[in-house]
C-alpha cells in the first residue's frame, strides 16, 4: 500500500468500504457490524496520482451471507488478516486533512465513526478529521428522480465497470474517482498547468489557437428548391401533430 503524505497540498481521498453486513433491528445501520476491507485512492489537482491505502480487516464477528454475496469476503479468508486498531494509524494518516469522498457516505462514515469508537472513544469522528462529501447526494442533485448507484452513475458517464463482477473497496473507490471527476466537472484527461497564461499544457504539450485574422467563413444559404422541398416535409410533419419549426 503507498500511503506518502503531500500535506501542502488540498488533497481528495476517495474512499469506499465493505462490511461484515447490516443492522436489521431498525437501529443504525452499522451497530454490531464491522469494517472487512477499506480501500482509497487520493486526487490531487483533478488528477489521480496513484497513491492508495488498501486493507481487509479481520472484524470479530461472522460475515452474514448476504454480504459476502456482495463483495465475495469470507471469514475464513480473514482469518490471518490484521484487525482494525493494527491498521487504524496508518488509516487515520491517510485520511487526515483531506475531502474524503464516498458514495452514500453516512454509509461508511457510520462504520468508520462506530470502529474509532471501539478502538478509543477519545479518537472522535471522522468530520473531525475531514471534510466529506457524498457523492450519492451530489448524483441526487444532478438526476432527481433517478436511480444513482455506482453502476448507474458509471452507465451514465461512459465508464467502463465491465471488470466489476463482485463489489471490492480498491476498485470502487478508483470507479467512484472517475464519477466524482466526472460529475464535478466534466473533464478528467485534459488539464490545464493553471496560473501559465501561454496556453501550455500538462506536459509540455502546446495549445493552438486559431488565428483571429482568418477570413469570415462562407455562407451557403438555401435555394428556393431546397426551400420548397424542405416545407413540404413540414407539412407532412405537421399533419401528424404539433410542428416546432413553424411554432
Amino acid at each position: 500500500m503507498n500511503t506518502s503524505n503531500n500535506s501542502n497540498q488540498h488533497r481528495i481521498v476517495v474512499l469506499d468500504t465493505e462490511t461484515t453486513g447490516m443492522n436489521q433491528d431498525g437501529g443504525p445501520h452499522y451497530l454490531g457490524h464491522r469494517i472487512v476491507e477499506i480501500g482509497a485512492v487520493e486526487i490531487i489537482d483533478r488528477k489521480l496520482t496513484g497513491r492508495h491505502f488498501h486493507v481487509y480487516i479481520k472484524p470479530d464477528r461472522e460475515i452474514q451471507a448476504e454480504a459476502v454475496a456482495i463483495h465475495g469476503i469470507t471469514d475464513e479468508f480473514l482469518r490471518d488478516k490484521p484487525e482494525y486498531r493494527d491498521v487504524h494509524r496508518e488509516f487515520l494518516e491517510f485520511i487526515q486533512g483531506a475531502e474524503l469522498v464516498a458514495h452514500n457516505a453516512p454509509f461508511d462514515v457510520g462504520f468508520m465513526d462506530y470502529e474509532f469508537e471501539k478502538l478509543d472513544a477519545s479518537i472522535g469522528n471522522t468530520e473531525q478529521y475531514c471534510k466529506v462529501t457524498d457523492t450519492l447526494a451530489m448524483a441526487k442533485r444532478i438526476f432527481p428522480g433517478k436511480r444513482n448507484n455506482l453502476d448507474i452513475l458509471c452507465d451514465r458517464y461512459g465508464i467502463d465497470n465491465s471488470h466489476r463482477t463482485l463489489h471490492g473497496a480498491l476498485l470502487d473507490a478508483e470507479i467512484l474517482a472517475d464519477v466524482y471527476l466526472l460529475m464535478t466537472g466534466g473533464q478528467t484527461t485534459l488539464q490545464f498547468n493553471p496560473g501559465s497564461g501561454d496556453g501550455e499544457g500538462v506536459g509540455g504539450e502546446s495549445i493552438k489557437r486559431a488565428s483571429s485574422q482568418r477570413k469570415a467563413l462562407k455562407v451557403l444559404r438555401a435555394t428556393a428548391d431546397e426551400i420548397e422541398a424542405h416545407n413540404s416535409r413540414l407539412d407532412i410533419v405537421e399533419k401528424s401533430g404539433s410542428c416546432l419549426w413553424r411554432q
